[in-house]
């Protein structure tokens, strides 16, 4: 009987191992535009002072795919754009973890890794050390911003270009990003050619520095976000702009503005409101249709 049960349990264990074993696709075929070779590796790694795994120095973009069980798949897809100052990617809290919500709800996701600023050991240190002063911050990361959103660009139009493969819909692709993630995700919202649209865009405490400056497209996707007055980095206006933006061009837009949770909530839970958050996202993907089949 003990052998029975042993070999039981270790069979559940390698179901629901398999289970979270995903696809791990690279975003270009060798070095991404804009870009030139580089020799330092990219590390994943527990930051203590943002309580998640983290990822620095990503060079190689890709997609890692989190696919819905069969018969819960409707057609919806949509890429996660973890936020980090560019300097670091929270790939738990504001990937994975909102990745396998959305997988649960029946919607195929990609975890982007996009292109962000080489660091050294620990690169949400050297955030915190850096973003003290804004003009240098600035001088930091402004060279790879326009690479980070042109990977949040060809990750839209590359789940597009091959949702068969996916069993998704072309037209049922969108993104969701975090802060620095929300800055690639409002990119895809703004700056995107016909065949990379967005069927949805949802910036999340997104920092949307110029792009706010620019007009809103005539068919501008329908947009959710979602902040806190209380973001310690200043955000939560850029939230209401957006806003703002979307109601005076007669575009679709809800925005769920919470009293407290700071920056980068992601999906910790601090036993607050924000703690649901990715819940009204859900219900907000149903009334738009996308959790249909």
């Amino acid at each position: 009987m003990k052998t029975i049960m042993g070999r039981a349990f270790c069979l559940i264990l390698l179901t629901a191992s398999l289970a979270y074993a995903q696809e791990v696709i690279p975003l270009y075929n060798g070095t991404a535009p804009g870009s030139t070779a580089e020799n330092y590796p990219e590390k994943q790694y527990f930051s203590k002072s943002w309580n998640t795994e983290v990822v620095s120095n990503v060079t190689k973009p890709t997609l890692t795919v989190f696919k819905p069980a069969p018969d819960q798949k409707n057609g919806t897809a949509i890429i996660v754009a973890p936020g980090g100052g560019f300097m670091a990617l929270s790939i738990t809290s504001e990937g994975f973890d909102v990745a396998k919500y959305l997988a649960a709800k029946g919607v195929t996701a990609f975890v982007l890794k996009y292109r962000i600023a080489h660091t050294g050991d620990d690169a949400t240190a050297e955030f915190a050390e850096l973003y003290k002063d804004k003009a240098k911050f600035s001088e930091t990361v402004g060279k790879v911003i326009p690479l980070s959103i042109a990977d949040g660009l060809a990750a839209v139009a590359y789940v597009r270009q091959h949702a068969s493969e996916f069993g998704v819909s072309p037209d049922r692709v969108g993104i969701i990003g975090f802060s620095a993630g929300g800055t690639v995700a409002l990119g895809a919202a703004y700056q995107y050619a016909l065949e990379g649209r967005p069927a949805f865009v949802a910036p999340i405490y997104a920092a949307a520095g110029r792009l706010k400056e620019l007009p809103v497209p005539a068919d501008a996707p329908p947009m959710f976000i979602a902040a806190a007055t209380d973001d310690n980095l200043g955000l939560a206006p850029d939230s209401v702009a957006l806003y703002e933006k979307w109601t005076a061009a007669n575009k679709s837009v809800e925005l769920h503005m919470y009293a407290k949770g700071g920056h980068g909530f992601g999906m910790h839970k601090h036993n607050i409101p924000t703690d649901h958050w990715i819940d009204r996202f859900a219900d907000w993907l149903d009334l738009q249709g996308f959790l249909k089949k």
